[in-house]
């Protein structure tokens, strides 16, 4: 008798000099990171935009037959379609979406998984219906604690059979700041399959994991939710039997355009003598980002970048700039966030089991070739 065990590996951590295995290099065939250069863009072209699918894209021919429901701990349950949806008042908020295991790949140890880099991040302007309005409409009862997600994805993960499921505090599905969101356009077109088509989750500041795509039930909880991505996967963990704390919302990080050109393989960076526009974005799922600061010389001294003025977006990303005179010869550039909370990039990794919100300082060796 064949067992899940036998097809759904445990978490590990990467052994002393192991390269990335078939298993991961399958998974990163399916997702897909943003090409650092498309920083440029204020709003993230949908193919640009990170993907990360837990499961398989479930395949939606008409999205006439969509139905969300609404239920649980609550004095009216709703079945919505999605015509019902699109005719309630509907909202837009440009929200940056970053990866909870953003980075993971440059961990050392290197826990096995999907093989991020730096770019798993995105910015879209999400439009649909207030999450609280639905809540509203349906009535939470008193004694409620949880709002669980589930989305059409189902898959096996480390031995367990599941649906994708995640869930929020009652106080964050019901509150303004931020307006939890369910989606069903994306820059303006209707969602794409791999962003959920026809019906996601945004929550604006919190990681990815958060976002339910394809989702098709919101069920109202009297209890904590205890499934398998609450509880199991998504907790910043030193040891595999703690409990862990878990992941929520994104941790304050400055990315840099690459500057100048790129060597084909190793992506190694190339630029002339004298003065260099340096560009990125910068954002923090907790607090306005108040300052970016740039290093030439991998960290030892800092110079602050000029950061745009705030705008009416809260949840997306800042754009920044700094000029840099470069001389010929080797550098390390390195952008580094700070939050209006205080908080900021650490030079040293920030290491877990599972390689969820490091935010460590971003590092681009760069020639300067004369």
């Amino acid at each position: 008798m064949v067992r899940f065990e036998d097809i759904s590996t445990p978490a590990r951590l990467a052994e002393p000099e192991e390269g990335i295995g078939r298993d991961e290099l399958s998974l990163a065939a399916r997702n897909h990171g943003l090409p650092l250069e498309g920083l440029r863009y204020d709003v993230t072209p949908p193919g640009m935009h990170y993907v990360l699918t837990h499961y398989d894209i479930p395949y939606v021919a008409d999205d006439t037959s969509w139905e969300l429901t609404v239920g649980g701990h609550v004095e009216h349950p709703l079945r919505l379609d999605m015509a019902g949806l699109r005719a309630l008042h509907a909202v837009t908020t440009r929200v940056t979406m970053e990866c909870a295991g953003n980075g993971r790949a440059l961990l050392s140890p290197r826990p096995v998984s999907q093989p991020w880099l730096l770019e798993a991040v995105g910015t879209a302007d999400w439009t649909g219906v207030p999450l609280r309005t639905l809540l509203n409409e349906a009535g939470v009862r008193d004694g409620a604690v949880d709002v669980v997600f589930t989305g059409a994805d189902h898959g096996v993960e480390r031995g367990v059979e599941q649906d994708y499921q995640r869930a929020l505090p009652l106080d964050t599905a019901l509150g303004g700041t931020p307006e939890v969101l369910v989606a069903y356009a994306m820059n303006g077109a209707p969602l794409p399959p791999q962003h959920g088509r026809p019906l996601r989750l945004v929550v604006p500041g919190w990681y990815g994991m958060a976002h339910v795509k394809w989702l098709r039930d919101i069920t109202i909880a009297e209890r904590p939710f205890t499934g398998f991505q609450q509880t199991t996967a998504y907790r910043l963990r030193q040891e595999p039997d703690e409990e862990g704390v878990p992941v929520t919302r994104i941790a304050p990080r400055a990315l840099m355009v690459p500057p100048g050109f790129p060597d084909f393989m190793s992506r190694s960076r190339v630029v002339r003598p004298g003065s260099v526009q340096l560009e990125g974005r910068a954002w923090s799922g907790r607090a306005p980002i108040s300052a970016v600061d740039i290093s030439t010389d991998d960290g030892r001294t800092w110079n602050p970048a000029n950061l745009e003025p705030p705008t009416d977006h809260r949840w997306a990303w800042r754009h920044w700039q700094y000029t840099w005179t470069a001389a010929p010869g080797d550098h390390v550039l390195c952008a580094r966030a700070t939050d209006a909370e205080g908080r900021t990039q650490p030079l040293s990794q920030p290491w877990n089991r599972g390689g969820f919100a490091n935010n460590l300082v971003q590092r681009v060796p760069v020639l300067c070739a004369a």
